[in-house]
């Protein structure tokens, strides 16, 4: 049990954050967690008063975010809740009262364990409080009679949350999600760790949960098109689908690099389980080549083979507007060199060669040839929005759809969200920016529904990512689009660091690295409007 003590009045909370399981007392005032001196110094500066503000507890790790009374989800990656406990104060004792366990009498009679004061009530047996670190929201139930749809297209979590909000705040009406993927939604951000996973291992909501909870998935059912005036949806299989309300969160794609030989076998994408299984059968123990230097490039460490890694420069964190400052990247780098990978950085590919129809050498533009099995590529994202070519939908250059901070576009009754938008950063003064990155997705989902119920909500979050590479987590929240300075604290050789991105003076992202809750500290600064100025972050 958490024990919360917010000025006069305590709150007792389930102890673990339900995303991954991470210790939510260390995202407390009184967390250490190594780098005393950075702590320290966040301590002595006004900007930055506790990774729990007003009624809300952050997670140090991937920054969800809790209400301490309630203990409801109100940030995410998290898609649950955390329990949440009586407690009473008498003669100046806390105490907390929480069903401990189910267990059997040598009778064979079940009985409840209490923990902490009051009787023992003769209520059903229920789950079992202390031992389970998670409450899924209550729901409202399908109507039969009500003739309203809500169509998601898209099976990620923008459309996830979008649906389960729908539910959460009282909506009836038929909810379908039409996704052209095999699964129900899933982790993506597991197939580069765990790649020997099947789908069903990763999935975030069962097709069991969905149906429970009156939401109709539509596996393997891709969008061609879409009759706005009509408000109907046709897909590949020849049918279609009429709503009132629809979303559009149909994500992004990799692409193929454009030079001869990238259609040879063994040349892959990483957007699937599949894919996954697929990379790592065909990789172990060969000549891996990745091309690109962003996420998917670097984290592919349970994959035992021979890694080269290309790169156009030090891309590390760029993409998505999530960068380290280019002349400190090469540090996070040396985790991977130390473990055999090699880089060829600003270097440029100039073809693929082959043998019997299967790739065989990478071929740089300097002449030099990589034997390669197994070649990877990860060298950017491309808005799924073909389908909506000759629309009157507004979109930018890349194709990603332009909406505004309710998410809705330009057309009525039509709302984006995820990967496949563009949005006003408010970090950036309303400059609008692609953030392609799973807990920002959510936040999308989250107040697309909202604003399908008419209830007025402006997208209202700050950016935060995480990766791992062998077993060290970099932190990152806020959004660092045209930095033009930085404040680095610690050590980047020891890596342990955190890193303040400043542009017109003010912070506006910062990354760390063996540091934590120093990031969820700032996020949650960044949350609350608090400017934190480079003489400050100092």
């Amino acid at each position: 049990v958490l024990l919360v003590r917010n000025k006069k009045e305590f709150s007792a909370l389930s102890s673990k954050c339900p995303h991954y399981g991470a210790p939510l007392s260390k995202g407390s005032p009184g967390s250490r967690n190594g780098g005393e001196k950075l702590w320290q110094g966040a301590l002595a500066t006004s900007a930055i008063a506790g990774v729990f503000r007003g009624e809300r507890l952050r997670c140090p790790w991937h920054g969800a975010c809790f209400n301490i009374r309630t203990g409801d989800i109100e940030e995410y990656p998290a898609l649950d809740c955390l329990h949440c406990f009586k407690v009473t104060v008498e003669d100046g004792k806390v105490f907390v009262t929480a069903k401990r366990k189910v267990w059997t009498s040598p009778a064979g009679t079940k009985h409840k364990q209490h923990l902490g004061v009051g009787a023992i009530s003769a209520f059903p047996i229920c789950f079992q409080d202390l031992e389970s670190s998670l409450r899924v929201k209550a729901t409202s139930k399908r109507c039969p009679l009500s003739r309203t749809t809500v169509l998601l297209l898209g099976g990620g979590v923008a459309a996830l949350v979008c649906a389960e909000t729908l539910r959460q705040e009282g909506f009836t009406g038929r909810v379908i999600m039409a996704t052209k993927e095999k699964h129900a939604p899933y982790d993506k951000s597991k197939l580069t760790k765990e790649m020997n996973l099947k789908a069903e291992d990763i999935y975030m909501r069962t097709p069991e949960f969905l149906h429970a909870h009156g939401i109709e998935l539509w596996t393997e059912k891709e969008a061609v098109s879409v009759d706005f005036q009509k408000q109907k949806v046709h897909f590949m299989d020849g049918s279609s689908q009429k709503y009132n309300q629809l979303l559009i969160a149909t994500g992004c794609h990799s692409s193929l690099p454009k030079v001869p030989g990238a259609d040879l076998h063994n040349v892959c994408v990483l957007q699937t389980p599949e894919d996954s299984s697929k990379i790592l059968e065909l990789a172990t123990g060969k000549n891996l080549v990745i091309i690109g230097a962003s996420f998917i490039g670097t984290r592919l460490e349970r994959v035992p083979s021979h890694h080269w890694l290309l790169g156009w420069e030090w891309l590390f964190l760029q993409h998505s507007s999530l960068e380290l400052p280019s002349e400190h990247s090469p540090h996070p780098f040396q985790m991977l060199q130390d473990k055999g990978v090699k880089f060829y950085m600003k270097a440029e590919l100039r073809e693929l060669t082959g043998k019997d129809g299967k790739v065989a050498e990478a071929v740089l533009a300097s002449g030099e040839k990589l034997p390669a099995d197994v070649v990877l590529v990860g060298i950017g994202a491309f808005p799924n929005s073909a389908f909506l070519k000759g629309t009157s939908i507004a979109r930018d250059a890349s194709g990603a759809i332009l909406v505004d901070l309710h998410m809705q576009t330009n057309i009525p009754n039509v709302f984006a969200a995820g990967d496949v938008v563009s949005f006003p950063v408010a970090l950036l003064n309303g400059e609008r920016c692609s953030i392609r990155h799973q807990q920002v997705a959510e936040a999308h989902g989250h107040a697309a529904a909202l604003n399908m119920l008419k209830k007025e909500k402006r997208l209202h979050t700050i950016p935060f990512f995480w990766t791992t590479m062998f077993g060290k987590s970099i932190r990152y929240a806020g959004c660092g689009t045209g930095y033009t300075d930085t404040v680095v604290k610690g050590s980047l050789e020891q890596q342990k660091f955190l890193i303040f991105y400043i542009r017109d003076g003010v912070v506006t992202a910062a990354a760390s690295l063996s540091c934590d809750p120093m990031v969820a500290l700032i996020a949650e600064a960044l949350y609350a409007g608090k400017q934190i100025s480079k003489e400050e972050a100092e």
